[in-house]
């Protein structure tokens, strides 16, 4: 059985899909960027802040969807710029500090809006 999760305290899906979606006790959340939700845009141009709002973003799924960040398994990093991964995991490891899910970083071309940032994120109750 699938089910759609969908909160506004992530930013709303910017195309064709959802925030996430949960099926048989996996919940699969989709690349989630730096977008405020509130405000419907990114409000930084740092890459440590850009980290803290890609994780409230997904806190927010995980916790509509009666998960928390004990019940990722699977993270996919993709970085506008590769040099911005030590700043970036100085942010991951405040998340994930024993029992790390497992994890893939990428330096991608570009990433949606300018951000530097975008994290997808498995977790499995």
């Amino acid at each position: 059985m699938k089910r759609i999760i969908n909160t506004p305290n992530a930013p709303a899906a910017i195309g064709p899909y959802s925030q996430a979606i949960e099926a048989n006790g996996t919940l699969y959340i989709s690349g989630q960027i730096p977008i405020n939700p509130k405000v419907g845009k990114i409000e930084t141009t740092e890459i440590t802040t850009q980290t803290e709002q890609v994780f409230a973003n997904i806190n927010a799924i995980l916790a509509e969807a009666g998960y928390t960040f004990a019940d990722v398994v699977k993270s996919t990093v993709f970085l506008s710029d590769i040099a911005n991964f030590a700043e970036m995991n100085d942010v991951y490891k405040k998340y994930y500090q024993t029992e790390c899910p497992a994890r893939s970083a990428f330096a991608v071309k570009a990433l949606p809006m300018g951000a530097l940032v975008e994290i997808e994120t498995i977790a499995v109750k």
